[in-house]
């Protein structure tokens, strides 16, 4: 298909930026690699927006991490085995992410079309059909399943458990003020994953983990619902931003605070060794900063420190490896 032209002749950037969303990096892989006519299904997918998979890995991640070291203290661990891991979650926070982010969008479309930031997306402004949506997110499904089976059978039903309330998400800002804990069940569920694929069961360690990843959700969600607070006021959306208000910072305390608490009681049952601690307090510093400077009326900001808690998912990861490795 020929690009675009005004009647210069020249190519017209300004129906490029009409594709794009308002709120995703207009220099994004996606707007260079792939064909136009893909642009609309890799917004749904928010595949130019990493953040959100990497936050949904993180805890899958954490959790490998913290079994290994637990399998590396009875003598057998396979490092090949967790490696082959690593990479089945990360694909498969891929896939499902962007089948949540689509099942999201197909459920909020008339809610995005009143709100600045996500007006522009693919359903709400028209580029792409509901039924080319539904087909897409039906394609992720299949795709995270596959990704699914290669765990063993205890994994692969709790994977199909979190299917509930990854379904109910979308509905929560609507009868409850707290949409971000409805989050935190479902981007945490890795917390319980990584310890599933590798044990065949759950104790109380994993547990322990997936409670403080809910906690850290809340907090970052909370400081990413900051920037649509007057939005969602209007259209009747409701979020943990709206509710703590001016109050955010000492909420921000508890939940980080109690997120602190289980993660280290989690590497306490484990019996991880010291590194694990390092990084968990080094996260914890992060945390703290964040909550130090915050100023929630200030949207780029929220968005700045929002997309830093990737890096409170990597540090956290990494000192797990490296108890493993001491």
């Amino acid at each position: 298909m020929a690009e675009p032209q005004n009647q210069t002749g020249q190519r017209d950037f300004s129906d490029d930026r009409n594709a794009r969303v308002a709120d995703a990096p207009s220099n994004n892989w996606v707007y260079r690699a792939l064909p136009r006519a893909l642009w609309p299904h890799a917004q749904l997918a928010r595949w130019d927006r990493p953040i959100g998979w990497q936050l949904l890995m993180w805890p899958c991640f954490w959790s490998a991490a913290l079994a290994a070291n637990v399998a590396s203290g009875t003598g057998v661990w396979s490092p090949q085995v967790t490696v082959w891991h690593l990479v089945l979650f990360m694909a498969g926070a891929i896939a499902m992410r962007g089948a949540g982010c689509t099942w999201n969008d197909l459920v909020d479309y008339k809610i995005d079309a009143q709100v600045a930031r996500t007006r522009s997306r693919p359903l709400p402004s028209g580029r792409i059909s509901r039924r080319a949506a539904a087909i897409f997110l039906v394609a992720q499904a299949l795709f995270g399943f596959i990704v699914l089976i290669q765990f063993n059978a205890f994994a692969i039903l709790l994977g199909i458990a979190s299917l509930g309330v990854v379904a109910i998400y979308p509905f929560a800002k609507r009868f409850t003020d707290w949409p971000q804990f409805f989050l935190g069940l479902a981007f945490s569920w890795g917390a319980l994953m990584g310890w599933a694929a590798l044990f065949g069961e759950l104790s109380l360690a994993p547990v322990l983990l997936y409670g403080a990843a809910i906690c850290w959700t809340i907090g970052y969600d909370t400081i990413y619902a900051h920037q649509d607070k007057e939005d969602d006021a209007l259209v009747g959306v409701r979020s943990t931003a709206r509710l703590f208000g001016e109050n955010t910072k000492r909420w921000l305390v508890v939940f980080y605070g109690i997120f602190a608490a289980l993660a280290l009681s989690a590497f306490w049952l484990a019996g991880v060794s010291w590194p694990a601690y390092a990084g968990l307090a080094a996260a914890v510093l992060v945390l703290g900063w964040q909550i130090r400077v915050i100023d929630i009326d200030d949207a780029d900001q929220c968005l700045s420190l929002f997309k830093l808690n990737s890096r409170v998912g990597l540090i956290l990861f990494l000192g797990l490896c490296a108890a493993l490795l001491t």
